[in-house]
């Protein structure tokens, strides 16, 4: 049975049948309805994007600033795949930019695994700056009352410097050496269009990081773009049914009206005793490993909103709790919607390779997470 099926039961049943309260459910609706309506209108902006060559002129102008140097090259990488993660959030990177560093290691002959271990690296520990970055900083967003970014912007720099470290150590080896490019690369469908479309990303991320209203500021994105392109006449790679991903949405909600029925009945008290409470440097580590744990045998998502009620109402947990739940999810090939997509854009992309090697990508997880999750945990406690 497919999954949104499922999950399209789980939507209608647990409401209707009265296992999540009619009270919880309309106050779960006026939370996350804007975070759905936000996930549909930024993948379609990233689609477009893509279908504009976007993503293509950017790795291009990567491979041409870098001159032949393998670890500049790798250096653009690291910039490409946190500019996408933070403006057009982690799961934009792990489906339109893994693919389009494939090719890039294809025309330098750069070993693919290294570039594609970075995305994977930055599609979820690049996620902490801004609430559009991650749906689980959109879910916390309002709880932070002097501003998200205010909070969020020196752990997130302190996560993101560490997995810079952890990334250079693990792979730099294979960074060595100079590349020549093979052929010219992709060229955009309209230079019109790729101009307008890096315009409205720019735009996008000044107003995400003023932090206006996300849906509608993603909304009117989509509608710019969708505009451009049938003004230019340039077909989208993907058909237009295909560009909104309901199956995706409905799977979130599903998460989210379990989650919320599960604490109808008892499990937030449950997970109190597991995560503790406390803003003390201790407190916060065990809040954050409780996290990372979750996050990496579920899903992080899910283990977010379980643990939502864990961090009450200090800005010191529920910042620990997004650094451990949006760093930690590394190791574990489901921890992440966003390691989900990159798995299967490799197989898909990396034809002569195959398979990502599995030890490979858990070795790094294991490396990665703790250090690049403590070294955030640490920035907020001696906030």
């Amino acid at each position: 049975m497919p999954s949104w099926l499922v999950a399209a039961a789980v939507v209608v049943v647990l409401p209707a049948t009265g296992l999540l309260p009619a009270a919880d459910a309309r106050d779960l609706l006026v939370r996350t309805g804007p975070v759905l309506i936000f996930l549909l209108a930024i993948t379609v902006v990233a689609e477009l994007c893509a279908g504009a060559g976007l993503f293509d002129a950017v790795a291009a102008r990567a491979a041409r600033l870098a001159r032949g140097r393998r670890f500049a090259l790798w250096g653009l990488v690291v910039v490409l795949a946190t500019a996408s993660t933070v403006v057009l959030s982690l799961d934009t990177t792990a489906v339109l930019v893994t693919p389009v560093v494939l090719a890039l290691a294809r025309r330098t002959g750069t070993r693919p695994l290294p570039l594609a271990l970075t995305v994977l690296a930055l599609a979820n520990t690049a996620s902490l700056l801004l609430p559009v970055s991650n749906l689980t900083n959109l879910l916390a967003a309002h709880r932070f009352g002097t501003g998200y970014v205010g909070v969020m912007w020196a752990p997130a720099l302190a996560v993101l410097g560490v997995t810079v470290v952890v990334l250079l150590a693990l792979h730099g080896r294979d960074l060595r050496g100079r590349f020549t490019l093979a052929g010219a690369g992709p060229t955009p469908p309209d230079r019109v269009l790729l101009r307008v479309t890096g315009a409205v990303v720019a735009l996008l991320a000044v107003a995400f990081a003023i932090e206006l209203p996300v849906a509608p500021a993603a909304l009117a994105g989509a509608a710019v773009l969708a505009l451009a392109t049938w003004w230019r006449r340039v077909r989208p790679l993907v058909p237009v049914r295909e560009m909104l991903p309901w199956r995706s949405a409905l799977v979130v909600a599903a998460l989210f009206v379990l989650v919320e029925t599960w604490h109808a009945h008892g499990l937030g008290d449950l997970l109190a005793v597991v995560a503790g409470t406390g803003d003390g440097p201790g407190d916060l580590a065990r809040l954050a490993a409780t996290g990372v744990v979750a996050a990496n045998l579920v899903n992080n998502l899910p283990a977010f909103l379980a643990l939502l009620p864990a961090a009450g109402e200090s800005v010191d947990r529920l910042a620990t709790l997004l650094v451990a739940v949006n760093a930690g999810p590394l190791i574990t090939p489901w921890a992440s919607l966003a390691t989900v997509l990159w798995w299967q854009q490799y197989r898909r992309h990396a034809f002569e390779h195959g398979p990502p090697p599995t030890w490979h990508v858990v070795r790094q997880g294991l490396v990665l997470a703790p250090l690049a999750v403590a070294a955030g945990v640490a920035v907020v406690a001696l906030g």
